[in-house]
């Protein structure tokens, strides 16, 4: 894995309960959602400013357990700033489930040294990108 890690400024969400964490994290998704008329977005360096659509980042995570919920909401600041500034190149590769699909993980680490990853999913038709998943991950 030949993969440049870009460190974020931004510090994991504190807190350890559900509804405190889902509340700072859904703030910060509001606050991106009212920058646009339409559909909340972000727009990424490494993707030449283009748009990165995050409505389907919540579906995913809706679909998790309540921890890993929280786990991955804490990141969720993180995610953002890496998404918009990173120029790194991330892992690649085509979805395998749907061929139409390209995935792109970069990796992260926040001010606190924690590995991170934020997987999006581009429409090769399209060229729309969308935030899929921000995780933790045991990068070494």
């Amino acid at each position: 894995m030949n993969t440049k890690i870009y460190r974020v400024k931004s510090k994991k969400l504190a807190g350890t309960d559900f509804k405190e964490i889902h509340k700072k994290a859904f703030n910060l998704y509001k606050e991106i959602n009212g920058r646009s008329k339409r559909r909340p977005h972000i727009r990424s360096i490494y993707f030449k400013k283009n748009k990165i659509f995050l409505g389907l980042f919540w579906q995913h995570l809706h679909e998790k357990h309540f921890k890993e919920q929280v786990r991955r909401m804490k990141f969720f600041p993180c995610g953002i700033e890496l998404i918009k500034f990173t120029s790194f190149d991330p892992e690649s590769k085509e979805n395998h489930n749907k061929r139409s699909e390209l995935l792109h993980r970069f990796t992260g680490i926040t001010s606190e040294n924690e590995h991170f990853s934020v997987q999006i999913k581009e429409d090769k038709q399209s060229g729309e990108k969308f935030l899929i998943s921000i995780f933790p991950s045991d990068y070494k």
